[in-house]
């Protein structure tokens, strides 16, 4: 599958945004489907995935309670519901698509959270 993401953007801390993982290809519901971060200067770490199937859920600590994944294979789609925004957040957030032994990256959407 190819993937795009988008949604992201300058916001103040406190503030939600939601991103939009898209999905073009075939069989995109077998797909584990994941966002994961990498701020300036850091490595890229894992925020969220939502498995393909019954669609089970995992966040990482870090945005526990105040992130959601959702997907909705009908339109091929993934997003994140972030509220409760830090400046910490602040990263580009890559989508990442799973099966198997098949991984496909988005190109990244830049979120900014200003204090």
């Amino acid at each position: 599958v190819q993937l795009q993401a988008s949604g992201g953007g300058a916001m103040q801390a406190g503030g939600s945004r939601r991103l939009s993982c898209s999905a073009s290809g075939r069989q995109f519901i077998n797909y584990t489907v994941a966002w994961f971060r990498q701020a300036a200067g850091k490595e890229r770490e894992f925020v969220s995935a939502v498995k393909y199937g019954v669609g089970t859920t995992y966040y990482s600590d870090f945005v526990k309670g105040r992130f959601t994944i959702s997907r909705d294979n009908s339109k091929k789609k993934v997003s994140l519901q972030m509220s409760g925004l830090k400046p910490e957040d602040t990263a580009v957030y890559y989508c990442n698509a799973k099966r198997g032994l098949t991984m496909s990256w988005g190109q990244g959407t830049q979120v900014t959270v200003s204090s």
